[in-house]
């Protein structure tokens, strides 16, 4: 079996020798055995747990690549007069959000998406590749832990104090 202890980035497609379709979970990773979708198994062992994006690849220990696309997976579209207003209560909870110029894209969930139709978003559930921003600090994901505690917009039109897990 080989093995990949290095990622590179902005892989041209003439230097793939094969891929692996992975969602966003699936491509936040450290050590893992992974298959790719011609089925060759190999190692994953890097240095530190990295968050890769579709224009990473794996380099195995025989030079070859395997270039990552991201997996389709449960999204929502959110849509609003107001998306600033919406971005801010999406960001204020911690979600992975990828943004676009006139929607959202989060992962499906449903404490979510009841907080975001109260206040008045549009909601489109989809089925698609998931790359939501990287962060202020460039890896845009941290372990998480949980925090037993409320949080509301005292600029807002109805309170909705949510209790959520944190991630830092």
């Amino acid at each position: 079996m080989h093995i990949s202890q290095q990622i590179e980035a902005n892989i041209k497609a003439e230097n793939v020798a094969d891929t692996i379709t992975l969602d966003y979970e699936a491509r936040f990773l450290r050590r893992k055995r992974l298959v790719s979708d011609s089925g060759e198994a190999f190692l994953v062992e890097l240095p530190e747990t990295r968050s890769l994006s579709a224009t990473d690849g794996f380099v195995l220990d025989d030079g070859r690549i395997i270039a990552i696309h991201p997996k389709p997976e449960p999204i929502m579209k959110v849509t609003d007069a107001n998306l600033a207003r919406i971005a801010w209560h999406i960001g204020n909870r911690h979600t992975p959000c990828q943004i676009k110029t006139d929607y959202l894209l989060i992962q499906q969930d449903h404490v979510l998406e009841h907080m975001l139709r109260l206040l008045g978003a549009q909601i489109e559930k989809l089925e698609a590749p998931f790359t939501p921003e990287g962060g202020a600090y460039g890896h845009g994901r941290t372990h998480s832990h949980e925090h037993n505690h409320e949080h509301s917009d005292e600029n807002s039109k109805s309170e909705l104090p949510i209790k959520h897990a944190h991630h830092h």
